[in-house]
């Protein structure tokens, strides 16, 4: 452990904590993105039911013509031929039966919806455009050859093309690919993520008091990560001291997630570890410091290169401690390089007229807290590093250029993801 001792110690002595120009807010996204992009995907065959949320890994082919055979699209009447038409006694053609007898002309045979149709047939009379004399089937509007009957392959043939790799996995993709007689599916898992929670004042129970805290982001981190689309395999706490730090080199190094995330640590302070346990650890930092407030000193780093096929692409995000800050780290990086390493595709970019003036920094991006109505983002108060009062009433974060924004003015939206639909957006 002397190399993490004389790490931590190099970067005590860094006067600016490296030196280094923070990454604009937009271009750290894009380097997070850029980033999941290039890991080697796992996939694995699942039951359709643990499939909901990830993405195809392989095209989505029709296994056999749909529907599979000629079937009825209404209750009614199979008929053959011009009316009126004699009523074949007995029961009728049912969903789910054997294969009907084929119908004589002028002949008619009760059918129900999804049924088969029988072999001669001419087309569905609905039962509310049908009446009965006797034996004899009256229509009471023309009837057109072929109507209400859904023929085989209407809606695709065997080996058509019915989703491309990459599509989400939603409720209705589930239903596709039942009716299409798949029981498994070829997925992309969900990107595994370990939460690291840095420091020594933090309560897990009980009020504040003594100068400790209350651990706000535990809570917070693995719902909002399982809404990204990640599996939280783990979330665990460490302390600041040198034993922590070595804890911490451990966790980074040993950790078998996708993504680890830390929060708190990621400044140059003599309890912030994250930096000199990245060096030790030889991780490449892609992202170190954000041009974004709150959060300016969140950052990504690579763990290993793959290049040895036993070595997987890991990839760290370092959030702020302070919870709105870490919030900010999470749309900024976390969120872009879930969504790459899932394989699914990044959020669409769109803006709305800011209702009020927003105060912004001289330099940096600022993202705040707002609620969306039919016209207009507003912003909310309790917008500090450590508060999250605003963005627990706020449906989403608002992109506020240095400078500020004059009310009126567009502004990208970050959605919130329980407020945009979570891992079906």
């Amino acid at each position: 452990m002397q190399a993490l001792d004389e790490a931590l110690a190099l970067v005590r002595r860094r006067p600016d904590g490296g030196g280094h120009r923070a990454a604009a807010w937009p271009q750290a996204r894009q380097t997070a993105a850029r980033a999941g992009s290039g890991s080697r995907p796992r996939t694995h065959r699942v039951p359709l039911a643990d499939a909901l949320g990830e993405v195809l890994a392989h095209s989505l082919d029709a296994l056999t013509d749909l529907p599979s055979f000629d079937t009825s699209a209404m209750d009614g009447w199979a008929v053959a031929g011009p009316g009126p038409w004699t009523v074949r006694p007995g029961g009728g053609v049912l969903a789910g039966s054997e294969p009907p007898e084929p119908l004589a002309d002028g002949e008619a045979v009760r059918i129900a919806t999804g049924a088969r149709i029988p072999a001669d047939t001419t087309a569905v009379l609905r039962s509310e455009h049908s009446r009965e004399s006797g034996t004899q089937l009256h229509a009471d509007r023309p009837v057109l050859t072929g109507q209400d009957i859904r023929p085989r392959g209407q809606e695709c043939r065997s080996g058509d093309l019915l989703l491309h790799a990459g599509s989400l996995v939603t409720p209705a993709v589930l239903g596709l690919a039942a009716a299409a007689g798949y029981d498994e599916l070829t997925t992309r898992p969900r990107p595994r993520v370990e939460i690291l929670v840095l420091g020594d004042e933090l309560l897990t129970e009980g009020r504040p008091h003594d100068g400790l805290i209350r651990d706000a982001l535990s809570p917070m981190l693995g719902p909002w990560l399982d809404r990204l689309g990640a599996e939280v395999i783990a979330t665990r706490r460490l302390g600041d001291d040198p034993a922590g730090a070595r804890a911490l080199l451990d966790a980074v190094t040993g950790s078998d997630a996708d993504l680890v995330i830390t929060t708190g640590g990621t400044a140059s302070g003599p309890v912030d570890h994250v930096h000199p346990v990245l060096h030790e650890a030889g991780a490449e930092l892609l992202v170190d410091g954000v041009a974004v407030r709150p959060g300016h000193p969140m950052l990504l780093a690579r763990l290993g290169d793959g290049a040895s096929g036993q070595d997987p692409v890991r990839h760290l995000v370092g959030l702020p401690g302070n919870p709105l800050a870490a919030v900010s780290g999470l749309l900024t990086l976390a969120e872009p390089l879930l969504r790459s390493l899932a394989g699914r595709r990044q959020r669409s970019r769109y803006a709305v007229p800011v209702r009020d003036d927003v105060p912004g920094h001289p330099h940096d991006t600022r993202l705040v807290p707002v609620v969306l109505t039919e016209e207009h983002a507003v912003p909310l108060h309790y917008n500090g590093p450590a508060m999250l009062r605003g963005v627990a009433a706020a449906d989403a974060l608002a992109v506020v250029p240095p400078h500020g924004a004059r009310s009126g003015q567009d502004l990208e939206i970050l959605d919130l993801p329980w407020v945009s639909g979570g891992c079906f957006t």
